[in-house]
């Protein structure tokens, strides 16, 4: 909520205290609200999302304190800076507002310039805070900005050598976040499949081919069928892409969790869930599940795109190859949620043409 003044929210039991302290507060150029019980303050405080919030400990119902609990376990009004104002200036009453986040313990009677000149350096304080937090988020949204600018780039390095490939990253990426939401949905690999976790495959779905940029031309851009000592340099498009990966890994001083996923698509999305495929030879749940869920994205795309040693395949012929390869090539649990949604990924690749 954005507002041209700051708003302070008194809570007190008693209206003529109120009167009082908006008196000596009036010459801050703030707004002001209200509440005579801590139940009616939390009710007004989560509407009105105030800056500042002055609190009586004695009150009927539920006092101070226990409002001021209350308002810490609300994600929203947590962090509303809290000032106790009240005639309880015992030390086990000051001790117990400062460790339920008390920023200020003002006892009454209190002289009005004190009053303010606290509620104004309180204000200050809560303003620089929101300025900082707003800095934060827009330097995250700038670094993940950058993040995805370079994926991309990155990316399209593969497309550079092979014009085919910008129209397959399109398509796989969709396909991976199709399928792993429908996974999800589903029930499947939870809680593995978070919605942060979503984000992630799909963000690292353009990598999955990255180490195609190492291999020759003459046999990347083959328009025939590979030799068996041609197909075993195209495999190594795996390994090389980890190894960008890794030292991506290296650059950045530390492993993130979204280089880990794309290493384990990159590396890990030719291996086959009868243990046939390669670099490793991986089988079942040892295959990293973001590499279990690029092969169902890359196979399909493979299967109904044209390429240069190829003629694109339908829809329907791509579906009953990737049903029959259940439990070899692909797993079990992909091809049943593959199967619900294939008319979903016929429009996505109907969009997406090369």
């Amino acid at each position: 909520m954005t507002r041209k003044k700051p708003l302070i929210f008194i809570v007190d039991d008693v209206p003529e205290n109120i009167q009082i302290a908006i008196s000596h507060l009036k010459e801050l150029d703030c707004d002001f609200a209200y509440a005579t019980s801590g139940e009616q303050a939390l009710e007004r405080i989560a509407v009105t999302m105030p800056q500042l919030i002055l609190m009586d400990v004695m009150m009927p119902g539920i006092n101070g304190f226990q409002t001021m609990d209350a308002l810490n376990q609300n994600e929203a009004t947590c962090s509303i800076p809290v000032i106790f104002l009240t005639a309880r200036a015992e030390s086990d009453d000051v001790v117990r507002g400062f460790n339920l986040g008390g920023v200020d313990y003002i006892t009454k009677p209190f002289k009005g310039v004190e009053l303010r000149s606290r509620v104004r350096n309180h204000l200050e304080l809560s303003a620089y805070r929101t300025t900082l937090e707003q800095l934060v988020d827009e330097r995250t949204r700038e670094a993940e900005l950058l993040k995805d600018v370079i994926i991309e780039a990155m990316g399209g390095l593969a497309e550079y050598r092979d014009p085919e490939t910008g129209g397959h990253i399109r398509r796989t990426r969709a396909y991976v976040v199709l399928l792993a939401d429908t996974l999800a949905q589903q029930g499947y690999f939870v809680p593995h499949l978070t919605e942060e976790y979503i984000v992630l495959l799909g963000k690292s779905a353009p990598l999955h081919d990255i180490g195609k940029v190492a291999i020759r031309d003459s046999i990347l851009l083959k328009p025939g069928k590979l030799t068996n000592e041609e197909f075993d340099e195209m495999k190594q498009h795996t390994l090389l892409g980890e190894e960008v990966i890794a030292n991506l890994e290296h650059m950045a001083g530390q492993p993130t969790s979204f280089l880990r996923c794309a290493k384990e698509i990159t590396g890990s999305h030719h291996e086959r869930f009868d243990g046939s495929g390669y670099p490793r030879g991986l089988a079942g749940s040892d295959i990293p599940l973001a590499g279990r869920i690029m092969a169902v994205a890359d196979v399909y795309d493979a299967l109904v795109s044209k390429r240069v040693y190829k003629s694109s395949m339908v829809h329907e012929e791509a579906v009953a190859i990737m049903a029959q390869e259940q439990g070899t090539h692909f797993d079990p649990v992909l091809i049943d949620a593959f199967m619900t949604v294939e008319q979903q990924f016929r429009a996505i690749a109907a969009d997406n043409l090369d």
